[in-house]
């Protein structure tokens, strides 16, 4: 059962990781949190020039992903169930990939003061996809800064991802293949997604769709 839990929806750029949070946010009638990416002043001068704004766009979305973390440790007032589409840990992902020697050195003095303060999710659903299918999804939705993002960036950027997510054991966690699925568009895939999501125990699970059958095979913790 989902209800009072807190819950995260991850994946890298493109994977569809807002549109599952708020699907699965109206299936439950849970509280939706989103990432505010359209509200960072330097996310598109990021995509043009990624040596030169990298360490502000990281420093913005570290605070800015703070104070919503800080909204959501209130949840217990209200006992009710909280969708983030994202976790807050990911953000060292994009830090070691993209800041150079000094502004690590910066960032790693103070992400793990900000990390102590964080509610810890009872599920992390991490959503996979190969590049190319991140890269066709994202130039299908169109955002214009978005078409400036490289293949070599959204490479390295999964290949992070999955590096991350393998190595994750500090909530149950759900791994999504993606590939062969589009619970955007696909009403059976999303009802057979929520579904797995709604019967995860904990430890970490794997769903993977094979065209119409699905296979789940669990690991415990």
């Amino acid at each position: 059962m989902l209800d009072g839990k807190y819950i995260v929806v991850e994946g890298a750029i493109g994977v569809g990781k807002t549109s599952l949070a708020r699907e699965l946010s109206r299936e439950i009638n849970g509280k939706l949190v989103l990432e505010q990416s359209e509200e960072n002043p330097f996310l598109e001068k990021f995509y043009g020039n990624r040596e030169e704004y990298a360490f502000q766009t990281q420093m913005f979305f570290l605070l800015s992903r703070y104070r919503q973390q800080q909204k959501i440790l209130q949840r217990e007032l209200f006992k009710r169930t909280v969708v983030c589409d994202y976790l807050f840990a990911k953000d060292t992902i994009f830090a070691y990939l993209n800041l150079n020697e000094e502004e690590l050195g910066l960032y790693n003095h103070l992400e793990p003061l900000l990390a102590k303060r964080i509610p810890s999710p009872d599920l992390v659903i991490y959503l996979q996809a190969s590049t190319s299918v991140l890269i066709q999804r994202i130039k299908n939705r169109g955002k214009q800064y978005e078409m400036e993002i490289s293949q070599s960036y959204t490479e390295e950027l999964n290949k992070a991802y999955n590096q991350f997510f393998f190595l994750y054991k500090d909530s149950p966690l759900l791994f999504v293949d993606t590939d062969q699925i589009d619970f955007v568009h696909s009403k059976i895939d999303l009802k057979d997604l929520i579904k797995t999501i709604k019967d995860v125990r904990g430890g970490t699970q794997y769903y993977k769709p094979v065209s119409s059958d699905v296979f789940i095979e669990r690991t415990l913790s």
